[in-house]
């Protein structure tokens, strides 16, 4: 992992088309900015974490479903 100090207004780039920006920075915060092409997905992390969660329970649902349907039909 890099680890780069920064401040305010200062970049961050990444490869040829990817650029971070710190906008603003506070006591235990910063706000940045961050321009990419459109293909490229940025996600927050915690959304991540809910993501992955969701995806868990829908395919336990969907397991118990196909058993249940499974059980119906024998």
């Amino acid at each position: 992992m890099l680890v780069l100090t920064r401040k305010r207004d200062e970049v961050i780039q990444i490869g040829d088309n990817i650029v971070i920006k710190i906008l603003k920075t506070g006591k235990g915060a910063i706000k940045i900015g961050i321009d990419a092409p459109s293909e490229i997905r940025v996600t927050r992390g915690e959304l991540l974490e809910e993501e992955k969660i969701s995806e868990s329970i829908d395919s336990a649902l969907s397991t118990k479903q196909d058993q249940a349907l499974n059980t119906q039909c024998a």
